[in-house]
């Protein structure tokens, strides 16, 4: 079985450094042009799932047109709490972002989540899928990408974000990751 997780495309907030994942905006006029153009080379899948996010549902309609999918709320990114839609530079001297940043693996963002939270709920949401032993392909997020992937093959977040459109795919086999590939 493969596992394809693709991160949406561009938006304002990716291009201003903005923290932001409850916040649900679409995606650049231009991310969407440049995600038809590189529609050809996308992976295909027997099932397409996505966030529910506009940014997702945007992306895996310029890639894929309108094909059925299904919304899998495990999937949205980290809600950030008080730091939604701020910077570094706007947060960089409150104390709670810094107590935030020295753990944000179990550290909580005030009023949000911790990025263990996160993997938590997109695991048991890929669970379902990895039953159904279908190829699949997930729109989804940058810090929920990172999440599964350092889950399943080690190493840190940092390894895994991908670029907006961009993503992995993951074979499976016994319901088990055994390699990945960039798309």
């Amino acid at each position: 079985m493969r596992l394809t997780l693709l991160r949406h495309g561009e938006t304002e907030a990716n291009r201003r450094r903005l923290y932001y994942g409850a916040t649900d905006l679409p995606l650049l006029p231009e991310s969407v042009r440049a995600l038809r153009e590189r529609a050809d080379s996308a992976p295909a899948a027997s099932r397409y799932y996505t966030s529910g996010m506009s940014r997702a549902e945007q992306t895996l309609e310029a890639i894929f047109g309108p094909v059925p999918h299904e919304i899998l709320p495990g999937l949205r990114e980290m809600n950030f709490g008080a730091f939604e839609m701020q910077s570094y530079e706007q947060l960089k001297d409150d104390p709670a972002y810094q107590a935030w940043i020295q753990d944000v693996e179990h550290n909580r963002c005030p009023g949000g989540e911790s990025a263990d939270e996160v993997r938590r709920r997109s695991l048991a949401a890929v669970s379902t899928l990895l039953l159904r032993g279908e190829d699949c392909l997930c729109v989804t997020h940058g810090g929920v990408i990172a999440g599964l992937m350092t889950h399943w093959f080690g190493g840190t977040r940092y390894d895994y974000t991908p670029a907006p459109g961009r993503g992995y795919q993951i074979v499976f086999q016994d319901g088990r990751p055994v390699t990945w590939s960039n798309v």
